[in-house]
């Protein structure tokens, strides 16, 4: 088994590469207490598998076992040493309403963290993307992953992805092919696309000043999805990307270096 990287490290997905000593139907692998999808190209005599393991930024340094599981009795075990990683802070002036929040908001925040759960927790089972993951703007990243945010004074939860300083306006393409699951107003993140691309991998795409794709949408690798906007917590215009790997928080530039071209 081989496992890529840019590093291990919190806010990096690993690509594990194993290979079956037989065809097996199934490869299960479980890392960071919980299994993690596999997936093989299902080429007739394939016996490559793959797996995606996110380390979610609240990841401590220290050593956590994987468990490959590939049925008739082939079980072993690898070990991912994850390394300390420091975060720049940043410090943001918003409105006062998304430091804190009116009380005839509460609910609605609730409802719309749940939804966000429910979705981080109902991935595709199959993986809906062949092609490489690609950039959904031109610009790079502007504000990293990971950052410690202090909002008007108050610290908040750390950047949970990267921001692309972007004009308004601008088209925002599907960073890979998959399932439209959320198209609508969120508090916080504005207007809100969410790509299940299958296999427990999730691209969200935030702030947005347009949507130009519904719930239940199967979108292409970089077809249009929507424009960049200012909408929900903002000081300016720019596209939040955010990725899911099987629940972890992961830096959307390190799928680009992973998965993209």
């Amino acid at each position: 088994m081989t496992a890529k990287s840019r590093a291990v490290q919190p806010g990096e997905l690993v690509v594990l590469t194993m290979i079956a000593p037989v065809h097996v139907d199934q490869v299960r692998v479980h890392a960071f207490g919980h299994e993690v999808a596999t997936f093989t190209t299902l080429s007739p005599g394939d016996r490559t598998w793959q797996a995606l393991v996110g380390i979610d930024l609240g990841v401590k340094p220290g050593a956590y076992p994987v468990a490959i599981d590939a049925g008739a009795g082939q079980h072993t075990t690898y070990e991912l040493i994850v390394t300390p990683k420091r975060f720049p802070t940043r410090r943001l002036t918003v409105d006062d309403s998304f430091v804190n929040p009116p009380p005839s908001e509460q609910e609605r925040i609730e409802r719309e963290a749940k939804l966000l759960s429910d979705v981080w927790q109902a991935p595709t089972a199959e993986r809906l993307w062949t092609e490489p993951f690609v950039r959904p703007v031109a610009e790079p990243a502007n504000s990293r992953f990971g950052t410690r945010s202090i909002f008007n004074g108050v610290p908040r939860n750390p950047h949970g992805g990267a921001d692309f300083l972007s004009p308004s306006g601008t088209p925002i393409h599907a960073p890979n092919a998959g399932r439209i699951v959320v198209a609508r107003n969120l508090y916080f993140s504005g207007n809100t696309v969410i790509i299940d691309h299958g296999l427990g991998l999730f691209s969200m795409l935030a702030h947005l000043s347009a949507m130009d794709v519904k719930e239940g949408d199967r979108v292409s690798a970089g077809q249009i999805v929507g424009r960049v906007g200012a909408t929900g917590r903002v000081t300016g215009p720019h596209l939040h990307w955010a990725v899911r790997a099987s629940g972890a928080r992961v830096d959307p530039v390190s799928v680009l270096a992973m998965l993209g071209k």
